[in-house]
């Protein structure tokens, strides 16, 4: 039976796109620390282990066919966790010979990112977290040259949906929505990439099971949902059937409180993704693996509602 080890097994990607390999007939292992491992979703075998520890995640991943990297440190923890626990990861792919899958953003296009984002667009290092993804991504790119371990990237947007909380939709743009509001992060004219993560995770097991056809290093683009704040908005109403009144982000303010938060201080560096128009590209991947299901935003949002339990009058959905 096909394997893959998903790293982070208990975060957002992780557990969305290790439900989708459940779903597909492959054997999932979930890579989770502590209390974490008792919260995994059904089908997923309990992998302990810690990918700070080389050693250990080498011997986690044993036996796997695909490794998904879902790991994703503290935010004010990047520059000092993110490439060497990258390092770890591609050492456990290299030991296994296990394909390397990898969930990416847009940073890497830094404030050059635009809409129709393609693969082939140019990498601009405008900000500590970009830097830090780019080189994350060099990084598997020389290990595929050079040691020939494989690594797909798919990039996507904005993460929303599933059964785990903190994105943005949860934490911001519908956190007030028993008040009847609607939260946005910039101008309600521009529009913003996101990835509804069930289908996301599809994505991943499509690729997946093409990855003796693909070359040694492939990044892919999930085009996911594009939508301005009042597409958005509209899906938000139509998928909880009442009007919301429209409130923006107050960025001066998460400014000032920036100067005493470093959460806070990261949030706010990465505004400019809700001032900056953008969309991915995804020609490529249906090309490579045919046109994905899509989830319609506003099923999409309704559904978010209840997994989370953001609205009264949506109960919370049993995993």
């Amino acid at each position: 039976m096909r394997t893959i080890v998903v790293l982070g097994a208990a975060g957002r990607v992780g557990e969305a796109a290790a439900r989708e390999f459940v779903a597909a007939g492959w054997r999932v292992k979930g890579l989770a620390r502590n209390a974490k491992a008792a919260s995994l979703a059904p089908g997923v075998e309990v992998v302990q282990g810690d990918a700070t520890d080389r050693a250990a995640l080498i011997e986690a991943c044993k036996g796997a066919d695909v490794i998904l990297n879902a790991l994703n440190p503290l935010y004010t923890e990047w520059a000092e966790k993110v490439l060497p626990m990258a390092e770890n990861v591609i050492a456990a792919a290299e030991a296994s010979g296990a394909t390397h899958m990898l969930p990416g953003n847009v940073y890497n296009f830094g404030y050059g990112l635009g809409v129709g984002t393609a693969e082939t667009a140019p990498e601009v290092p405008s900000t500590e977290k970009a830097e830090i993804r780019i080189g994350m991504e060099d990084l598997f790119r020389r290990k595929a040259q050079e040691r020939g371990v494989q690594t797909i990237v798919l990039r996507a947007g904005d993460f929303y949906g599933g059964a785990r909380p903190e994105s943005w939709l949860d934490l911001i743009i519908l956190s007030k929505l028993r008040k009847n509001v609607f939260t946005w992060g910039g101008p309600m004219d521009i529009p913003h990439a996101f990835a509804y993560l069930p289908d996301l995770g599809k994505a991943f097991v499509a690729l997946a099971e093409k990855r003796e056809s693909l070359g040694p290093f492939e990044r892919f683009h999930f085009a996911g949902h594009t939508l301005t704040g009042h597409q958005m908005k509209a899906a938000a109403e139509a998928a909880s059937g009442r009007k919301l009144a429209s409130k923006r982000v107050p960025w001066i303010a998460l400014r000032a409180a920036a100067l005493f938060s470093p959460l806070m201080r990261e949030v706010v560096k990465m505004s400019y993704l809700w001032r900056t128009p953008h969309s991915l590209n995804g020609d490529r991947l249906e090309r490579t693996v045919g046109k994905l299901p899509a989830t319609d935003p506003v099923d999409a949002i309704r559904q978010a509602i209840a997994d989370l339990n953001l609205d009264d009058s949506h109960p919370t959905a049993v995993a």
